[in-house]
């Protein structure tokens, strides 16, 4: 994949809007490719990595730890920076992106990787003093100013984003409640049987589960504690649970609000095309706010996980740099870790076309076929079991890979467990190790970084 030097010698101005995981990754990909880039990187937040707040919320490790690369940093490789600043508007015609304050940068080409917000539903009292998201690296550093031993927390939501934070609760120390309006937890991610076994678990490590309930208002207690009422079918009259704490982890949605009058399409996401361009060439989509392929349903989807960020990120960085490759598709998968339990889901781990569940000494799995390929799996169990057989990439794999399994299938089907044999047999390694994403691996990342003279 050689070189544009065209692409180099014009200077081209390359703007990244966001400097999340997708931005981040954008930048380095760009930056290894043409080190001497004009690249401008305009955010409201500094560049940090999300899914590592959990563990700074448990103080498993401390603040610096939460950045990806620090200003200063990005100042040496040339990067110029419009820290703390919002975009408001984009003028398509003029290629300038429009930011508060009347500010404006002007672009060639331009990625939007705004990410996402925490969404609450307009209830009353969720406004309210001691209700707190959980979603910014400001709101991992509010919470930790309240969260202690013996805190009695409430979490709204079961989903995705409440297990995130389960275990660094747990770790601390506080006593915690779920309340979601779904009838199992992990609606997204999980079919009820193994939401069950999820629950059952939960509740013999001390936590109290509220599923099929309603949240209706937040009050304050005469004693300066939160009364959720619930709604629950079956009774008569609500009833209520106290916690001295509140996290609201509802659900979230894509930064892309300020893009209203800019014609560019925006629904669930942007739409993009395999090279992950909008309707406008000159604009890129990537992360969380990026509509793309599934390639386990066929379907277009946003991709609201770490690794299709990275992925997308280098995609486009590689394609600012003048080397366009095709992106393939994401697919979504999911992994938790509650108490010691692991649980996982991906692909099309929804499917009607599904082997029924199998329980085998406390492990459980469910695989979801298309004819004789694998189109998506549900597994659960004790955490270092699960992570000692290793099955979780290897099932990743088949899925990714769409590899036809002929006569394995039925041996899948009978022995769920057997998953190494099938995966070596149906020649998933050999299918899967040209696929890398830029048809070269990636480098490490001080390699990517690292300025030439």
């Amino acid at each position: 994949m050689a070189s544009d030097s065209k692409h180099e010698t014009r200077n081209s101005k390359h703007v990244i809007l966001g400097a999340g995981t997708a931005g981040f990754n954008a930048i380095t990909t760009l930056l290894s490719i043409q080190p001497h880039a004009d690249v401008t990187l305009v955010s409201a937040e500094p560049p940090y990595a999300r899914m590592v707040l959990p563990y700074f919320l448990s103080s498993e490790i401390n603040e610096a730890n939460v950045y990806t690369i620090s200003p200063e940093r990005l100042e040496q490789l040339g990067v110029k920076l419009r820290l703390g600043r919002r975009a408001t508007g984009l003028d398509r015609a003029a290629k300038r992106l429009l930011l508060e304050g009347g500010d404006s940068v002007e672009y060639d080409d331009l990625l939007i990787a705004t990410g996402s917000s925490a969404v609450r539903p307009p209830l009353p009292g969720l406004d309210g003093r001691n209700v707190y998201d959980h979603w910014t690296l400001a709101d991992t550093q509010a919470l930790r100013r309240v969260v202690r031993p013996g805190v009695e927390v409430a979490i709204v939501g079961a989903g995705f984003i409440a297990f995130t934070i389960v275990n660094p609760l747990l770790h601390a120390g506080c006593r915690l409640t779920l309340v979601e309006r779904e009838p199992h937890v992990l609606p997204r991610m999980l079919n009820a049987e193994v939401a069950g076994v999820l629950e059952s678990w939960l509740a013999e490590h001390g936590v109290t589960v509220h599923t099929g309930a309603n949240l209706e208002r937040v009050e304050d207690t005469a004693d300066s504690r939160k009364r959720l009422v619930l709604s629950q079918p079956g009774l008569s009259s609500p009833v209520s649970h106290d916690s001295q704490l509140v996290i609201v982890a509802t659900g979230i949605k894509p930064n892309l609000d300020w893009l209203a009058g800019s014609g560019l399409e925006a629904g669930r996401g942007i739409p993009v095309d395999d090279r992950l361009r909008t309707a406008d060439p000159a604009i890129y989509a990537a992360g969380d706010v990026a509509e793309v392929a599934d390639l386990a349903t066929g379907q277009r989807a946003v991709m609201a996980i770490e690794t299709a960020a990275m992925e997308q990120g280098r995609i486009v960085g590689a394609a600012m740099a003048g080397q366009p490759w095709p992106y393939p598709g994401g697919m979504l998968m999911n992994v938790i870790e509650a108490a010691g339990l692991q649980a996982a889901s991906f692909g099309d781990w929804a499917g009607a076309d599904a082997t029924a569940g199998q329980a085998v000494g406390g492990h459980y799995r469910r695989y979801v076929w298309d004819g004789d390929r694998l189109a998506g799996a549900v597994i659960v169990g004790p955490a270092r079991q699960v992570a000692s057989e290793n099955d979780m990439g290897m099932l990743k794999g088949l899925v990714q890979s769409r590899r036809p399994l002929g006569r394995w299938k039925e041996l899948l089907v009978q022995r769920p467990f057997e998953v190494k044999k099938v995966f070596l047999a149906a020649g998933t390694v050999s299918a899967l190790l040209p696929q890398t994403l830029l048809s070269a691996p990636s480098q490490p990342l001080e390699a990517a970084l690292e300025p030439t003279a």
